[in-house]
């Protein structure tokens, strides 16, 4: 093999070793401004700046801020999907799997501060051109969905609600709770205590 080949072929894996690095670093400057300034304020060259890399670095991994921030919503639901996962078991009661759910929510929150509150930006935000987005708000909605479905055929939920519909419905309710008991000084213990409840007693089978 000639010198050439071999520098080309050097420069050709050091550039493929540095990707993943490059990549790491942008999802971990966009999260963190995403999550201090909010998705209108940050911009590609911020996000770019903060990693540490070229402007032009952004545009390899990313077309566009919406592209960079749709994916960090993606890292934070994943996230919080194994962190409720972690604590939920099987054999547990639909009250015990909905206070897992809520107090894995709520751990998430205090471990990560700020992070759910900027991935549930408003899709519309971030959809000038109309473009559909799945907003996280959405998704959380499907997941209580299948909770209620799994319960419904356990035969400790009511069979007869639509789960899509009331799976959208608890996470409107969860999302106002938060904002008012963060703003009032509520504690978790009593946001749990009360939602698990309240969601128990209203999903009870006829």
């Amino acid at each position: 093999m000639s010198g050439n080949a071999i520098i080309l072929e050097s420069t050709v894996l050091s550039s493929n070793r540095r990707k993943p690095e490059s990549l790491a670093r942008l999802k971990q400057a966009a999260r963190k401004l995403f999550v201090e300034r909010g998705y209108d304020a940050t911009r590609p060259q911020d996000i770019a700046r903060e990693a540490g890399l070229g402007h032009g670095t952004f545009y390899l991994h990313y077309p566009d801020k919406r592209a960079c921030f749709l994916s960090f919503v993606e890292d934070a639901r994943l996230e919080l999907d194994s962190h409720v996962g972690a604590q939920r078991s099987p054999g547990q009661s639909l009250e015990q799997r909905i206070a897992a759910t809520l107090n894995a929510i709520y751990d998430y929150s205090d471990h990560h501060p700020g992070v759910l509150r900027a991935a549930m930006t408003d899709e519309a935000v971030i959809d000038a051109e109309g473009v559909g987005v799945q907003s996280l708000l959405m998704q959380w909605g499907r997941e209580w969905a299948e909770l209620i479905r799994d319960a419904a055929r356990d035969g400790s939920a009511c069979r007869s609600y639509n789960a899509d519909i009331i799976g959208q419905a608890i996470v409107g309710a969860l999302h106002q709770t938060c904002r008012e008991a963060h703003q009032a000084g509520r504690s978790r213990a009593q946001l749990v205590e009360n939602l698990t409840r309240f969601l128990t007693r209203a999903l009870k089978p006829d």
